[in-house]
């Protein structure tokens, strides 16, 4: 699994995270910590990352699209 850590996690987090999963990255080491949360979204979703973050917007977001799949 892919993950891609949020503003409002620690870069330190990768080197923890590295350990069990094969691909940790942070938003500011792809340049993009001043993006929105929507660019995070589509970058994430074009190269199959899971977010991680503690930011309500990406689980309603989720959620949203969740519930359109239905």
């Amino acid at each position: 699994m892919k993950l891609l850590l949020d503003h409002n996690l620690s870069p330190k987090l990768i080197r923890l995270l590295g350990e069990e999963f094969t691909d940790v990255v942070h938003v500011m080491a792809l340049g993009m910590d001043a993006d929105s949360d929507i660019d995070i979204w589509d970058y994430a979703q074009e190269n199959d990352y899971t977010i991680v973050s503690k930011d309500k917007d990406f689980y309603q977001r989720s959620a949203f699209w969740a519930n359109l799949q239905k």
